[in-house]
Order: structure tokens, then C-alpha cells, then sequence
């Protein structure tokens, strides 16, 4: 049986008709669904594009391929093509066997309403939380309110209403978007890390040491991940004499400000802005340098840079928002937007060698949870229970009142 993914997020084509990603979905990402089905057609937003950077990686292959969605970026685009939009989700839609919601997104939402509307079983995989995404510090747009109401609302009536679900969290986005009784449910992460990004140790840590090197890893695009708070307590900790430097890996379009509230701050020489770093050992090197990771996200989902940096043994601190408290215990976070917080935070984790051994030897082992092996049968339960009702349903199996119990179920 073949699989329909529909995704929120966006690629590009090249002429000879290769698809490229610069993100963490590239056709590693994608193979994984061949575990139990034939073949993968990926339906996404895509750009033609003459060329790509040297870093991006090829996201098709072999049994993975991508159906493109008409492009656009931004709401006001997608007034403009919005028909063409979801004329295409709906094609799609008739064509597909098994289909998998990659959710938030307006792309799912459609694609949601057709499947409903046909009876036709799909599941979810629930990756972040539009309420967080769209919140009052996270986006400034005159549409933030409604968004936020609305992406919230849909995703709460798809997933209601779906076969099988599987959330990146154990239990916080459970609370909020809950599947129905009857349907499959189970979580494990997109965070899915091989063998060689753990190290075989915690780290030794040095009781003598004077000087510290932050990192922060996160998109500069929007200001979700809150950089700016975490220059801000950087400065209230450098005026309180702890020698610090801080190095962001990230980019985007917030970038300059950023470098500009910096210089203004007078941190010029402490912080570096190191750029989207390919993945893989450039960025394990920085993490391997740094005395502290920090991320102090105003909205998340389940950090893949954070359980990056505990799979290396970093000590990190967060903010209590998300999935971040299903990594970190209460005295490592703070909240979110409070960077007076923070500096005090960072300050009592620098000063402290042994609590900063204690935290190291912590996340290496609560990393190993996120290893390849262990995530693989869970995503695989899903799958395989998928698979079976598309073809309960594909061969009139499927009762009426089962159909009933899951496609008429739509808390507001």
C-alpha cells in the first residue's frame, strides 16, 4: 500500500527534477515510512528553483517522491491562490491510499475536510501547537488573534475525529488536542537520533574553571525561540561579572536586529552569530565546545536542538513551555520572557560544577530515550494499524458505526 504525507513547510526543485531541503526532512527523514509501506508521495509546497545551496540535501529517492502544492509564503499569497491550494489538496486526496497529516497546517486542515467528508480513514502526527505558535510575544501580525483561534480550533477537530494519532510529547499536546477513545493513539518524537550523536559519557566537568561558552541553536526567522531574551540575560550576567560568551547557530530574517541589540548592549566580542550550520558534525562540534546550552523558547514543541545537546551530555536550560518539561526538571527552566529569570538561572547552574555534572549525567541518559531503535516500533504500531484500516476501509469493512464514532466527533 502506498502513503500520502501532507505537510505544512516548503522545498525546492531543481530543472533536472530533483527536491532539495535545507531542514531536517530529507530523504533520510522520509524512508522511514517503507518500513511498512510501498511508497511515499509527499505533497508540499514546492518552489523550481535554478539551483540550491551546497548544504541542502536531496529529500526524494528511491520509494519517496513529492506531489508539489501551488506556491506561496504568507497569508497574503495564499488569498491569491488559495483555489488553486486546495484544488490540489482535494486531487490528491482521491488518488491516495493510506494518508498521514503532518499537523498544524492549512495544507492538513483541507486535506482533513476532503478525507471527512469521503469517510476516508487517515491519522495524524501531531508536531506543535498552534495556540503556543501564534501567542501574543511569538508573532506580531494584526491577524495573530484569529489565527491563533482558528489553526487551534481545526487542529483540535481533526485529530478528534482521526484513526490513528501519534504527538511529538508524552503528554502535553495529549491535553490540549485529545484523539478519541476509539482511535490508535501512541507518541514518540520526529526527534530520531543515530549512534554517533550521543557521546559514551557524561562530561568532567572543570571546578576551577572562570570562563563559559553559551550556545543557543534555533531559527532567527521568527522570534519564537527568543534569542533576544537571551541576549538581554547575557548582558544583566556579564554586568554581574561572570565571563560569558554566547554563540547562536540559526539564521533569518530577525538576524540583524539581533546583531544590532547586541552591539548596542556593548557584546559585540561575546556574541557570535555562527548561521544555519549543516547538520551533523558542525553543529555536534559546537555543542562539544559549549560550557551550556540555553533555549528560552516563548512557544515549542519538543526541541530537537535541545535533546541534541543532551544527547552530547550539555547541560541545558529551558523555559517551562511545551515539551520542554518533559526533558528538563523544574529547576532547570524558568519563564518564558523573563530575562532577569534566566541570568539568574544561568548564573546558579555556572557557578555550580557539581550541579552542572549532575544535569550532564541527567540528559545523556534521558537522551537515549529518542534514539533510532527505540522510537522505530512505536512509529512503526502506527503505521502498521493504519495500513489495516485503509484496507478494512478500502474493502467496505469498516462499519458504519465505527465510521460514525470517529467522523462526527468534533469538539469546538
Amino acid at each position: 500500500m502506498n502513503l500520502t504525507v501532507v505537510i505544512e513547510g516548503r522545498m525546492s526543485r531543481t530543472p533536472d527534477g530533483a527536491v532539495w531541503t535545507g531542514r531536517p526532512f530529507n530523504y533520510t527523514f522520509w524512508s522511514r515510512y517503507l518500513d511498512v509501506f510501498e511508497h511515499v508521495s509527499v505533497l508540499i509546497r514546492i518552489q523550481p528553483v535554478l539551483e540550491v545551496p551546497e548544504d541542502w540535501k536531496r529529500a526524494d529517492g528511491e520509494g519517496v517522491s513529492f506531489r508539489a502544492l501551488p506556491y506561496y509564503h504568507g497569508p497574503l499569497q495564499y488569498l491569491l491562490k488559495g483555489r488553486q491550494v486546495r484544488r490540489a489538496i482535494h486531487e490528491a486526496m482521491k488518488e491516495a491510499e493510506a494518508v498521514i497529516l503532518r499537523v498544524p497546517g492549512l495544507s492538513g486542515n483541507i486535506a482533513a475536510d476532503y478525507l471527512l467528508a469521503a469517510g476516508h480513514p487517515y491519522g495524524v502526527e501531531v508536531v506543535g501547537d498552534p495556540f503556543d505558535v501564534f501567542a501574543p510575544d511569538a508573532v506580531h501580525h494584526p491577524l495573530r488573534g484569529f489565527f491563533r483561534s482558528w489553526f487551534a480550533r481545526g487542529l483540535r477537530r481533526l485529530v478528534a475525529r482521526a484513526d490513528a494519532v501519534s504527538y511529538v510529547t508524552a503528554y502535553t499536546l495529549q491535553r490540549r488536542y485529545p484523539s478519541s477513545p476509539d482511535a490508535f493513539s501512541t507518541h514518540y518524537s520526529s526527534v530520531i537520533l543515530p549512534g554517533e550523536a550521543f557521546v559514551p559519557a557524561p562530561r568532567k566537568v572543570d571546578a576551577n574553571q572562570q570562563s563559559f561558552l553559551l550556545v543557543f541553536a534555533g531559527t532567527l526567522e521568527a522570534m519564537y525561540k527568543a534569542p533576544d531574551v537571551l541576549i538581554d540575560a547575557v548582558n544583566q550576567c556579564v554586568s554581574e561579572g561572570l565571563d560569558l560568551r554566547l554563540n547562536l547557530l540559526g539564521d533569518g530574517a530577525h538576524r540583524g536586529e539581533l546583531e544590532a541589540q547586541a552591539a548596542r548592549l556593548g557584546l559585540g566580542e561575546r556574541v557570535t552569530f555562527l548561521g544555519q550550520l549543516p547538520p551533523g558534525e558542525p553543529v555536534l562540534a559546537q555543542l562539544d565546545r559549549a560550557d551550556l546550552f540555553v533555549l528560552p523558547s516563548r512557544t515549542e514543541g519538543l526541541p530537537r536542538a535541545m535533546i541534541e545537546a543532551m544527547a552530547r551530555g550539555l547541560p541545558c536550560i529551558g523555559t517551562d513551555v511545551g515539551g520542554i518539561p518533559e526533558l528538563l526538571s523544574p529547576g532547570e527552566m524558568v519563564p518564558p520572557g523573563d530575562s532577569q529569570a534566566l541570568a539568574r538561572k544561568i548564573g546558579e547552574v555556572l557557578r555550580d560544577p557539581d550541579r552542572r555534572a549532575g544535569m550532564s549525567e541527567r540528559n545523556l541518559a534521558a537522551a537515549r530515550d529518542y534514539h533510532k531503535e527505540v522510537l522505530r516500533e512505536r512509529r512503526n504500531a502506527l503505521y502498521r494499524y493504519l495500513r489495516e484500516r485503509t484496507a478494512s476501509w478500502r474493502n467496505g469493512q469498516v462499519t458504519t458505526e465505527r465510521a460514525a464514532s470517529l467522523h462526527q466527533r468534533a469538539p469546538e
